[in-house]
């Protein structure tokens, strides 16, 4: 469960390294960002000469979280920490090139296509 201030690793080769949620897309009032959310976040530490800096907005979809998720053929899965996938919000692509690490089916039933693809497992 992603919410407002949570702290976020990243899955990407985008050039951030940690965000900072400032909110969660989906409604009015939503307050958890779960696995295939869309969040709006605080880019809170980058790496030197890429394309994102520190301190600005982006936009992200949520790739693994350590809180469970139930499913609905009756399985749960759990990752081992919190990451996204900065996108560009328009075309749902990807801004990086690489993804890193494993990410749960909901991204490619949600309409992440092309992550899932670049994803080198998909769970």
């Amino acid at each position: 469960m992603i919410q407002l201030r949570s702290i976020i690793g990243l899955a990407d080769n985008s050039g951030a390294r940690k965000l900072r949620c400032i909110r969660v897309h989906g409604g009015y009032q939503k307050r958890y960002g779960r696995l295939g959310d869309i969040i709006t976040a605080s880019v809170i530490e980058a790496t030197p000469h890429a394309s994102v800096h520190k301190g600005e907005v982006v936009h992200a979809v949520i790739a693994r979280t350590k809180k469970e998720t139930l499913r609905a053929d009756g399985s749960v899965i759990r990752f081992d920490e919190n990451a996204a996938i900065l996108i560009d919000l328009k075309s749902k692509e990807p801004r990086a090139s690489r993804i890193f690490g494993p990410v749960g089916r909901e991204l490619k039933t949600k309409g992440f296509t092309r992550i899932a693809s670049l994803a080198p497992e998909v769970i």
